[in-house]
């Protein structure tokens, strides 16, 4: 069984909604692009932006196995994220609709 570790990855403080979805769009195709392996192992994302004062949020669930290279690719790119708890594992069948959506691959 695949195990996944969750994301959360963090707006600028009071970054817009749309500035921040381009900066991640450029982001995972960047990744796409340059490590197309590790982005197969990016399982899902949450379908809606949570919030954290006043930064916005989004959590994906990427293979435990790739999350090192991702957190590195993330902080190269400037996007914070939280510290990554390589413990905290999840199945892909915690990533349910409508609060995840599963990335078609």
């Amino acid at each position: 069984m695949d195990e996944y570790v969750c994301v959360t990855v963090r707006s600028r403080a009071s970054e817009p909604a749309d500035e921040f979805s381009k900066r991640l769009i450029a982001f995972w195709s960047g990744v796409l692009r340059g490590r197309k392996d590790h982005y197969d192992r990016v399982y899902a994302e949450t379908s809606r932006f949570g919030s954290e004062g006043d930064r916005l949020t989004r959590q994906y669930l990427v293979g435990a196995e790739v999350a090192d290279v991702l957190a590195d690719e993330l902080a190269v790119a400037g996007i914070d994220h939280e510290p990554i708890d390589a413990d905290d594992l999840y199945s892909k069948y915690e990533a349910t609709p409508p609060e995840w959506f599963q990335i078609p691959h």
